[in-house]
């Protein structure tokens, strides 16, 4: 496929977003429509790149190596754990999770309890206060395009179903065990280590090397096939 860097005008802001981790939904209007209008296009830049463009039916697009290996970092984990948790605490709560998660917002005065209730998975994943929840998680969802905060305020942006998806997947599980073994107790979810593999865990950080260096190279790769 032959292409005309010149229309992808938006290339910089885009590779800059999605090389990132972000994830680019209909609230960055500019940079998804033209993504949506130059699909073809920017997946086979990207696959100079090494990377897959995924484009989620549900309205956002995202960036995965072509040779993602098992491991899962750090910040995926506890995204993960999180949205699992937050699904049960709404549960409990009578609320509707996926309403909630899909467009839906949580308050800012709400983790307190949200923390106390889950306090043993969340040192699992090396919460231990207010302060670390907000930062280690809630602002790593802001910065990743799963949700925007405004006034105290968090609202779900439609990537989060990348984690309500492995969430439905777990909870598939454990109802299954519940019906072959109810007698059994089901299992809290463990947060793996660092080495470990967990590749049902969506990796959301890519950042392997430099993002400028990287964009150069396919770039310059792309002419010479069109040479």
């Amino acid at each position: 496929m032959n292409l005309d860097l010149s229309e992808l005008s938006l290339l910089a802001p885009i590779f800059r977003e999605l090389f990132k981790g972000y994830h680019i939904s209909r609230r960055e209007p500019e940079l998804y429509t033209q993504l949506s209008n130059l699909q073809d296009a920017y997946r086979a830049l990207f696959r100079a790149l090494g990377f897959e463009l995924v484009c989620d039916t549900r309205g956002f697009y995202y960036l995965i190596p072509e040779q993602m290996g098992a491991q899962v970092n750090k910040t995926a984990q506890r995204l993960a754990l999180f949205t699992f948790i937050l699904v049960e605490h709404l549960a409990d709560q009578g609320r509707d999770p996926l309403a909630v998660l899909d467009g839906g917002s949580l308050g800012r005065d709400e983790l307190p309890a949200l923390l106390d209730k889950y306090r043993d998975l969340f040192v699992q994943a090396e919460v231990i206060s207010q302060e670390e929840l907000e930062e280690k998680v809630m602002r790593r969802l802001t910065q990743l395009g799963f949700a925007a905060e405004e006034s105290g305020i968090y609202r779900f942006l439609p990537p989060m179903h990348r984690f309500l998806d492995v969430c439905l997947a777990v909870q598939q599980d454990r109802d299954l065990a519940a019906a072959l073994h109810s007698d059994l107790p089901l299992p809290a979810p463990i947060l793996a280590d660092d080495d470990d593999a967990g590749a049902a865990v969506p990796d959301v950080s890519h950042n392997a090397f430099d993002e400028d260096a990287a964009l150069a190279r396919a770039i310059a790769e792309e002419q010479e096939l069109q040479a």
